[in-house]
């Protein structure tokens, strides 16, 4: 009896070590020539700018150009006799590849995947040249219409490549050069599987559909494909090609992790003999609510509306580009932590890998997709760039086919908003690249998936803020006061509340130990628009003045440390108000995405983590402003006082709420409480005035006599368990009047998964900050209640005992442990 072939996916062999760099004078070499003395080791996946690091060769504080020389890649080969694919998943940017001295491929883009047929000798050797990028940038185009002052390099346009490395003070001057995405090695075994498409659906009965195709090897039959209980057999063709469609009513969906779970369900291919996991794929449905005008912008996910938020993603490293999941993985469950069910991957920087997206699907986080075009007037009706722009899309789009994280696809980032602004009509900055080409492309590859056609767009001028989507700087960059997030009547936010965030002192005293502000290190670090008068930290001490009346100029000068402290804390408080007034009931908001998740060097950038990946004390306000469970208190003048709280998870909350007005911190002048029931994915309204039973003027807007607090603070617990859920602060008298001199209290205490720390107060405390050597504090830089002690849990970032604790807050002395 002859047993059946074994069944498996094809077997591939990662090319990553045993490479040699050389840097050559542009055009220098036609062909690969002898590997010189001078050559360095080199990594693939990797960079130039990464193999010239390691070496001792390239500062990435102070980058040195790379884009004007010829980077040759070299490989000895000592793989077995016979044919092969060679797989290279992403060549940046100008590659020519060579065999044994003969060129194989030429490849002019970035963003293009290549498998070239090979045969081997049993030693053989590979060579790649990545040719000088700057000659190219001379290459003559159609005239732009417009022109855009944020990229130096205007030949861009016509070429296929990420911007990173090309926008001053947005980044540092690091050009992506080489074999930034794996090289491999596949070969055909008996019966093996690749080139594995899957795609999943969700119709609005809540029935799965699953339709599979791939390429198998070798004779075959008996097949059967199997998902989430439900199986269908599988028929292969003479070429041996098969397509599967399998229905799955009633299948469990996937979620948004605030919203739900995010269920992933295996995908199988079985012989009957052999199982093999094809891939893993969720099912959800997507759709955007319009609202009652047509204007509006909100995901409906599987039938539920959902509050976008979350923050756009820059790069895990920009020296490596890097892309495997271990990159990925620690930036990703920071973002989940934070409440984070979005990440947008804006056309200002690259795609990302399959390995991206598989986090996203396990952890819940929705992706917002954009093609790498940006406030260039790109050479659309130029057929060799529509082609190349055509194919990069098509292989994204099926790379990411079983990813139920890609929720929306976007034609790029600010195109229409540059030319818009030019002063130039629609027809020009709307044209077909986004109006026509990339719709058809996502609805061929990916019709389970939402389209935009630009980043911002939807209203009578693309930036308008009351339609579509919006990029919203309001509140930050054009430095309007905190009711502007209201009175923008702002729809969704693909990006917003950019500021120049500071980080912990632990990563300045380590990265940039210079004077704040006025050092020149200092000052490269903070971002800023090209020519602007202004930079990003200017934006931060508008808010620091208004939002604290103090000068801020002059603390700088007198107080450096306290200017740092409240640095540290205004960007999180600016970001918790406009949120609370996107969350609440009555908005029309559909979501939110901060600019940006995270530094591509040390010091006080945009994003909420620091270029370590350590989190910023603005990850933590974010953190309380994404609570899926939520309380905040939002101030309608002489109307009062209104307390909204937000049920977004899938189960029904039994909650005790509790409303107190404190005067000199401590003294509670009038108080309410009730107990709440809410529904899955619900939120109510309720008048301060309604908890208290009489009339109070909370706001401080009547003014019949002197104020009578300085702050009211609104508690969300569970009321089956008491546990803390939820609090918010309203300081009708501004935030200076609510310092006091403080005494913490804290007590360290060690549970059964680590340490935790029980921190009190005797009055209200502003903006608590917990150092501990070696942890990362659940919560930080919070405002602290008198009353019951709040349990904070040390988690394990490196290698520590016992936690050394200090806690302090601003006008206070400072408590160690």
């Amino acid at each position: 009896m002859t047993s059946r072939p074994e069944l498996s996916l094809a077997s591939t062999r990662r090319l990553e070590t045993g490479w040699r760099l050389t840097l050559t004078p542009a055009g220098a070499h036609a062909f690969p020539a002898t590997v010189p003395d001078d050559a360095i080791a080199a990594f693939v996946p990797g960079t130039v700018a990464e193999a010239l690091e390691k070496a001792g060769l390239f500062d990435r504080t102070n980058p040195v150009p790379l884009d004007h020389q010829d980077a040759w890649y070299r490989l000895d080969l000592n793989e077995p006799a016979g044919s092969a694919i060679l797989k290279l998943d992403g060549l940046a940017t100008f590659a020519d590849v060579f065999l044994n001295e003969e060129l194989i491929l030429s490849s002019d883009s970035m963003f293009h995947a290549h498998e070239v047929p090979v045969t081997l000798t049993g030693k053989d050797h590979l060579a790649i040249c990545f040719r000088a990028l700057r000659p190219h940038l001379s290459r003559k185009l159609k005239r732009a219409r417009w022109r855009t002052r944020m990229i130096s390099e205007a030949g861009l346009r016509g070429i296929r490549t990420t911007l990173l490395g090309y926008m001053p003070g947005w980044c540092p001057e690091i050009h992506a050069i080489g074999p930034y995405r794996p090289i491999s090695l596949v070969r055909y075994e008996t019966q093996s599987v690749d080139s594995i498409r899957i795609v999943p659906t969700l119709d609005t009965a809540g029935c799965g559909h699953l339709n599979v195709g791939f390429r198998v090897a070798g004779a075959v039959s008996g097949l059967t494909l199997r998902c989430a209980g439900f199986e269908t057999p599988v028929n292969v063709n003479e070429q041996g090609l098969a397509i599967a469609s399998l229905e799955l009513p009633g299948v469990e969906p996937w979620w948004p992790h605030m919203h739900g779970r995010p269920v992933l369900h295996d995908v199988i291919l079985s012989n009957g003999s052999d199982d093999v996991i094809l891939g893993r794929t969720g099912f959800r449905h997507l759709a955007i609510d319009r609202q009652t005008d047509g204007n509006g912008f909100q995901l409906v996910v599987n039938g539920t509306p959902v509050f976008c938020r979350g923050a756009v993603w820059t790069n895990a490293d920009i020296v490596r580009l890097a892309g495997t999941r271990a990159d990925y993985e620690p930036w990703l469950r920071l973002a989940a932590e934070a409440g984070m069910n979005m990440i947008r991957i804006g056309g200002t920087m690259t795609y990302e890998t399959p390995g991206f997206f598989a986090l996203c699907d396990e952890l819940g986080i929705m992706v917002w997709q954009e093609a790498m075009l940006a406030n260039f007037d790109y050479p659309a009706q130029d057929e060799a760039f529509l082609a190349s722009f055509s194919r990069e899309i098509e292989t994204l789009l099926v790379a990411t086919s079983v990813s139920p994280s890609l929720a929306v696809f976007c034609g790029g980032s600010e195109v229409y908003q540059q030319g818009a602004m030019m002063g130039l009509s629609q027809p020009i900055w709307c044209g077909d690249l986004t109006e026509k080409v990339l719709p058809d492309l996502v609805k061929t590859h990916r019709p389970d998936i939402i389209y935009v056609p630009n980043s911002p767009s939807g209203g009578p001028m693309p930036f308008a803020l009351n339609s579509g989507i919006g990029h919203y700087y309001g509140v930050g960059a054009y430095c309007r006061p905190l009711e502007d997030a209201r009175r923008a009547d702002v729809r969704f936010a693909g990006e917003c509340l950019a500021f120049s965030h500071v980080p912990e002192q632990e990563l300045l005293d380590q990265h940039l130990p210079v004077s704040p502000v006025h050092h020149p290190q200092w000052k490269a670090r903070v971002p800023r628009d090209r020519d602007a008068s202004w930079d990003f930290e200017d934006i931060r001490e508008h808010y620091l003045g208004l939002l604290y009346d103090v000068d801020p100029v002059r603390l700088r000068r007198e107080d450096v440390n306290r200017y740092l402290d409240l640095s540290r804390v205004v960007t999180g408080e600016v970001i918790e108000a406009t949120f609370a007034e996107w969350r609440r009931l009555g908005s029309r908001c559909g979501g939110a995405l901060v600019w940006t998740f995270q530094d591509l060097l040390p010091g006080a950038g945009w994003g909420l983590l620091d270029a370590t990946g350590q989190p910023k004390p603005v990850w933590h306000a974010v953190r309380r402003a994404f609570r899926p469970v939520q309380v905040l208190l939002l101030d309608e003048g002489t109307n009062g006082l209104d307390v909204h709280v937000i049920n977004e998870t899938p189960v029904e909350r039994t909650l005790h709420l509790d409303l107190a007005c404190l005067k000199n911190g401590r003294q509670r002048v009038i108080a309410g409480e009730r107990a709440l029931v809410l529904a899955p994915h619900s939120q109510i309204k309720i008048p301060a005035t309604d908890l208290f039973g009489s009339f109070f003027d909370t706001t401080y807007a009547y003014r019949f006599a002197a104020p009578q607090h300085e702050v009211t603070v609104a508690t969300l617990t569970d009321a089956e368990t008491g546990a803390h859920l939820a609090d918010a602060f309203h300081f009708p008298r501004g935030r200076k009047a609510a310092f006091f001199d403080v005494e913490l209290k804290a007590e360290l205490v060690e549970t059964e998964t680590g340490f935790a720390l029980d921190v009190e107060t005797d009055r209200f405390a502003q903006s608590v900050q917990i150092k501990a050597d070696g942890f990362l504090p659940s919560e930080n830089w919070f405002h602290l209640a008198p009353g019951k002690a709040k349990r904070i849990l040390l988690a394990h970032k490196r290698e520590a005992s016992k936690p050394n604790v200090e806690l302090c807050c601003p006008g206070s002395a400072a408590i160690r442990l």
